[in-house]
């Protein structure tokens, strides 16, 4: 019988990636819903992806406790939006996505909630997905 490994999909994900990376070779772009903010609600797929990330593209729906989560050589940038108060506009965060991702690092787009109800997730996917990145 064989046995399965317990690590993470992320975690096999990172490794077969750092053993073929060529110099051009894109990284990922994942969508991270926080959930309504209780660390106990957040997925355990969320949490791993958190962790192995190169760069966490966050807003300020997110627990900030979260971001505990990531490495210490993670690269976290504040993306927050509120009404009138944007620190990056959506055409900016998009090509933020695709300029990390293209550089070969693993991306969160860490977002409040569900990034896909309100959160213009579907917008970041796409151009994601035009960028070549899956």
């Amino acid at each position: 019988m064989a046995s399965v490994s317990p690590r993470s999909w992320c975690d096999r994900s990172m490794e077969s990636r750092s053993k073929s990376k060529s110099k051009d070779e894109n990284g990922k772009v994942y969508l991270v819903g926080a959930g309504p903010g209780d660390l106990g609600l957040v997925t355990l797929r969320a949490k791993e992806c958190i962790e192995q990330a190169d760069v966490i593209v966050y807003d300020h729906l997110a627990n900030a406790e979260m971001l505990g989560w990531a490495r210490a050589d993670s690269e976290l940038i504040f993306a927050g939006k509120k009404a009138g108060e944007h620190t990056l506009s959506q055409q900016e965060i998009n090509a933020l996505l695709v300029e990390k991702a293209d550089g070969g690092k693993q991306v969160v787009r860490l977002k409040g909630g569900d990034p896909l109800v309100f959160g213009r997730g579907a917008e970041e996917a796409k151009a994601v997905v035009d960028a070549g990145i899956a």
